[in-house]
């Protein structure tokens, strides 16, 4: 069965097309970086707009990378949230008004189960049931995953998601947008244990950022002298490195405590490099064998959308048009 994805909960127009929930014929993503980078953050309206402008030249350019056609395609997957509702909006119309000119069944989609769904266009992908965890803007959660809809919460973030974390430091260091990155690249230079950052809710599996974001400020702030350009590595490497002990350690613990040797690491924090050595480390010494998607696959793509639609459609999944965007969908 040929899923056409399409995927705007947030700054990415995305549209893919897969073949049977596992073979990626196209993955297409115009992202809306460049456009948002100057405000240090998305702005809806503005995101809203550039998804009405890219949606369809988006969706006929993943039908020609797949060398298809719309008559070749059998159903529609398109994410309904969580999301911001104005973004979410314009994939939702224009996967409606396909399923009705078509005549084929269209899939509203969880864009959380997505990002766990993309690991099965892997090279690499585990049995269920497994562990994951998803990691990015809006999102620091670690779910039971027996099956495709069947999911039990174990962690949380109690405030600010780890991607927010890092967007934030980036914006308290000026060091600009999208912060998980250029944190990222400027940590491979410092030295990670420059600065004593706390790790918060020890014991927990739960999560907590704002207390480092906190501790950061105080750090800039308590200084009689402005950060000079060469400490803004050992600082960024010291940040990142208590993120990633955060995220690793209460991960690895769930799964251990859930007795599923087996862990999905995705969402777009999922692509930064520290985070990815330091969990097959520490999986390897555990006994836990560790996935991640590749990198296209950690940020926001249509691609996972598609695998998700096509197990809902197989299942006899046939959402109505006058189905509507929802801003929270709680995944458990």
């Amino acid at each position: 069965m040929l899923v056409l994805g399409i995927e705007s909960s947030c700054d990415e127009t995305a549209a893919a097309v897969v073949s049977d929930g596992t073979a990626m014929l196209s993955n297409v993503i115009a992202s809306q970086i460049e456009i948002h980078g100057k405000y240090g953050g998305i702005v809806p309206e503005i995101a809203s707009r550039k998804h009405m402008e890219a949606i369809i030249p988006v969706t006929r350019q993943a039908l020609d990378d797949a060398d298809v056609s719309m008559g070749d395609i059998e159903g529609i997957a398109v994410t309904r949230g969580p999301g911001l509702v104005g973004s979410l909006l314009v994939g939702l119309s224009a996967a409606k008004a396909i399923a009705f000119a078509r005549g084929i069944p269209f899939a509203g989609v969880n864009h959380i189960e997505g990002h766990i769904a993309a690991i099965f266009l892997a090279d690499r992908s585990p049995d269920f049931p497994f562990t994951a965890l998803v990691v990015s803007g809006g999102h620091t959660h670690v779910y039971l995953v027996r099956g495709f809809g069947d999911f039990q919460i174990l962690g949380q973030t109690r405030d600010d998601a780890a991607g927010e974390a890092f967007d934030k430091a980036a914006r308290m260091m000026g060091l600009g947008y999208p912060g998980g990155v250029v944190i990222d690249r400027l940590a491979k230079k410092g030295n990670p244990a420059a600065v004593a950052f706390p790790r918060a809710m020890k014991g927990s599996v739960d999560f907590s950022f704002s207390g480092l974001k906190t501790a950061l400020l105080n750090h800039i702030k308590g200084r009689k002298e402005p950060i000079s350009a060469d400490e803004v590595p050992d600082i960024a490497a010291s940040y990142q490195e208590a993120i990633v002990d955060v995220l690793v350690g209460k991960t690895l613990k769930a799964a251990e405590d859930a007795s599923v040797p087996r862990v999905v690491v995705c969402g777009g924090v999922a692509s930064n490099s520290r985070l990815r050595g330091r969990f097959f480390e520490k999986g390897e010494r555990m006994g836990i064998e560790i996935f991640f998607p590749p990198p296209i696959l950690c940020t926001d793509n249509a691609a996972m959308i598609a695998v998700v639609g096509d197990s809902l459609i197989r299942g006899g999944k046939r959402d109505s048009f006058d189905l509507n965007a929802v801003s929270r969908w709680p995944l458990d």
